[in-house]
């Protein structure tokens, strides 16, 4: 089923580029950065918060259509979550990493004058696992005598079993020209991952492990024609 919307969003992506009024081509490149706000989508679930990281890329945009064009970027993004605890637990702290390379093709979808536009993306994103770290104030492999009871545990130290993620990707911002060729953007971005992380067969402990997560992006671009 996840693969099946992965395919739909993809011939959905090609067929907004139909019956659309074409303009003189437009090529940028430019590049971004910013701050990601993620979490891991559990089943069963799991006491969680959103954990802060990173995420900086290079980007490159085509516009052939009015109010329509694509873009395609290369990034270097955190992902992950923190697991949350109750003020009565403790000072518990344990929170997972994962870094990716990402390849997000997205639908661009452009309005306003030529000072400022708004815009919105839509497309498949493809990841590929580079590293992983954890943090925490306890032994994972030996937790202490008074460790909440009744909290799922099993997350705390199951190896990575996909590497490659994929899921869909949408962002609106708004692009504004600051001088010829020069542009600045801001853009708000949601991930939603359709790979487990972890195994998911039916002796496993989780039937779901997907990724979630919120980018807030600065970004600047050069117009090349």
């Amino acid at each position: 089923m996840r693969r099946l919307l992965f395919v739909l969003l993809i011939a959905v992506q090609a067929a907004l580029g139909v019956a659309q009024e074409r303009i003189a081509s437009r090529m940028t490149i430019g590049a971004h950065g910013g701050m990601t706000m993620s979490r891991v989508q559990f089943n069963p679930s799991v006491q969680q918060a959103f954990l802060p990281g990173m995420i900086i890329g290079v980007h490159w945009k085509y516009v052939e259509e009015k109010h329509f064009g694509l873009i395609a970027e290369l990034n270097l993004a955190q992902h992950g979550w923190k697991e949350r605890y109750d003020d009565d637990e403790g000072d518990l702290r344990y929170n997972r990493r994962f870094t990716y390379i990402e390849l997000p093709i997205m639908t661009h979808i452009y309005f306003g004058s030529e000072r400022a536009r708004g815009f919105f993306n839509l497309g498949p994103q493809v990841g590929f696992m580079i590293g992983k770290s954890t943090s925490a104030n306890f032994d994972c492999e030996n937790l202490p005598d008074d460790y909440p009871a009744n909290r799922q545990v099993a997350q705390l130290t199951l190896p990575v079993k996909r590497k490659v993620d994929y899921g869909i990707t949408a962002g609106i911002g708004l692009e504004v020209n600051v001088a010829s060729r020069h542009a600045v953007s801001l853009e708000g971005r949601f991930y939603y991952g359709l790979r487990d992380v972890f195994a998911n067969r039916k002796s496993d402990v989780f039937a779901a492990s997907s990724s979630l997560s919120i980018a807030v992006t600065l970004g600047y671009s050069f117009a090349l024609k």
